[in-house]
């Protein structure tokens, strides 16, 4: 009786809406009580309000005021020591299976019957565990899902597994529509699949073990990768901080050496330049007194002072036609030998990095050849041109980005890198990974190349397309052509001044495309590249001919 006690006072003072003990308790004018909070939130989203359990409107919205007697009584029930309800008054909410058996206000269910498929509350599931008829019974975790066990067809608990059509039947299934198929028994289906659900298991347990060994693995090799560099950036500050204080010495001692004979050459010229002064003088003098006897009237006094007015000899020395004078030139092969040394460096520094950079590890495929030209500027590249390679009648300009066909032959300093047969010239950069150029070309026609650094540099073979270290597209003002190995193959697709270039040297695809207000695709290649490559330009022979590396950015 007392415990029916508790259970009428629990009830009589918890909110509707919550199911919990009321808090800030309000009365509303039906006499119905309820959860500040809870009412509040529940008519903030009605256009009517109303009470939620007899449904009675009210208009206005009613003023909430806090019942104090109401909220005294909840306050002396939460003294009584029961800071939770008893599992029987485990009322069910939103979300939660309700005891089918419970009348009025229904408990939750703890429990769900496979075979009365029923859910029961602690109480009303007592009897499953009391009566032998109940004993058998499979008892679940509380589900929803009780009704799917039943057949469509014939409402009867669905305990048989068709293997022929792969679905759960009741026994009444057997004897018509799946007369004559492979049935089991539901719980026999069921061990075959547990065993093979535990296979899967066991298999996605190895993988997951195998995956955690690896991501170790990983994070080792992560922690190794970042040593190494860190030491590789602190030994490389360290040697280009030697090098720097080297090239800072020796730029000082060249600046001593040259100032030192700035000054001895400034010494000479001035000796000489004063001698010649002095000369100068001593000659305007003799000047004016010959001038002086040219006015002599009286014959013989010219005779006899003629030969004694006769200037000496000028001395070889200080002959003003044996001064040597080189202008702007004292100090260029100086310059000449400081520009050897810095292409040397140069070159060094470019070409030779391949061999100090670290060996990269393809760890994903190569990604795919862009859609869109803006999917191209993506991996742009800036290209310039080589000077050192340049064929002596091309110029470059715009910031070498440029070349021009010329017909004069330029005064390019010998070089080994310099092409001496055709009008080709090569880029400084060396081009790995995945990159994109564009070359807008002026004239008669173009080959858009890229090459291998070892291409010969004289002869036949030295032709961009002529060997295996180049590809090359002819473009002109009628047709494409590809060429490599001294193989040309035609090129059909739309004419146009621009010639866009992508390269994944990593994949072997190299895709020429033509490029106006569309880009579309001229010729691709795919093979192995085994060096970096250069981009390249071939001028066609007519004079004015212009190739230009657009910039993208």
């Amino acid at each position: 009786m007392a415990q029916k006690g508790v259970q009428l006072d629990r009830e009589t003072f918890s909110c509707s809406i919550c199911l919990d003990l009321l808090k800030d308790p309000v009365t509303i004018p039906c006499g119905h009580s309820y959860c500040m909070k809870c009412i509040t939130q529940h008519w903030d989203g009605e256009l009517i309000h109303s009470c939620p359990q007899c449904r009675q409107s009210f208009t206005p919205r009613p003023v909430l005021l806090k019942n104090t007697m109401l909220a005294a009584l909840v306050e002396e029930l939460k003294k009584t020591g029961l800071p939770a309800a008893p599992a029987d008054l485990c009322y069910a909410g939103a979300g939660d299976v309700a005891c089918d058996v419970c009348t009025g206000r229904k408990l939750r269910a703890c429990k769900s019957c496979l075979v009365c498929l029923a859910s029961y509350c602690d109480q009303h599931l007592q009897p499953h565990y009391e009566l032998p008829v109940f004993r058998k019974h499979m008892l679940v975790e509380p589900s929803k899902k009780l009704q799917e066990n039943i057949c469509s067809r014939h409402d009867e608990v669905m305990k048989l597994f068709c293997r022929t059509d792969q679905q759960s039947i009741c026994y009444i299934c057997t004897l018509d529509e799946h007369k004559g198929h492979d049935t089991v028994s539901a719980a026999a289906e069921r061990t075959e699949r547990q065993r093979e659900l535990e296979g899967s298991r066991l298999n996605i347990q190895q993988r997951i073990q195998d995956g955690e060994k690896e991501v170790k693995l990983l994070q080792q090799e992560v922690q190794a990768v970042n040593g190494s560099a860190d030491k590789a950036v602190e030994d490389s500050e360290k040697t280009f901080t030697e090098l720097i204080r080297l090239v800072e010495k020796r730029s000082s001692d060249v600046k001593q050496q040259l100032r030192s004979q700035q000054e001895r050459e400034v010494s000479r010229v001035r000796e000489l330049q004063e001698k010649l002064e002095q000369e100068i003088s001593e000659l305007k003098r003799r000047d004016a007194e010959l001038e002086l006897l040219s006015h002599t009237e009286d014959h013989n006094q010219f005779l006899l002072s003629y030969p004694s007015s006769l200037p000496a000899p000028l001395s070889g020395a200080t002959h003003s036609s044996s001064t040597n004078i080189r202008p702007l030139s004292y100090f260029e092969d100086v310059t000449a030998a400081l520009s050897a040394v810095r292409d040397k460096l140069q070159d060094v520094l470019r070409e030779e990095w391949t061999n100090v950079s670290p060996t990269e590890v393809e760890v994903f495929p190569s990604a795919a050849e862009p859609a869109s030209r803006a999917g191209f500027f993506m991996c742009s590249q800036e290209i310039t041109l080589d000077p050192n390679t340049a064929f002596t009648y091309l110029v470059l300009s715009e910031e070498s980005r440029k070349a021009t066909r010329m017909r004069q032959k330029q005064r390019y300093s010998r070089h080994p890198d310099r092409f001496t047969k055709y009008r080709q010239v090569l880029s400084r950069e060396s081009l790995t990974g995945r990159c994109y150029w564009e070359v807008e070309w002026r004239g008669t026609g173009v080959y858009v190349a890229v090459a291998y650094k070892s291409i010969s540099r004289a002869g036949l073979e030295s032709e961009f397309g002529n060997n295996d270290k180049s590809w090359s597209l002819h473009c002109n003002h009628f047709n494409h052509s590809f060429s490599y190995n001294s193989i040309s193959t035609p090129v059909s697709g739309p004419l146009s001044s621009r010639v866009g270039v992508y390269l994944d040297h990593r994949a072997g695809v190299l895709s020429f495309y033509s490029v106006s207000e569309t880009m579309t695709l001229l010729h691709r290649v795919q093979t192995t590249f085994t060096q970096p490559l250069h981009a390249g330009v071939y001028l066609c022979s007519s004079y004015g001919n212009t190739a230009e590396f657009c910039k993208l950015k």
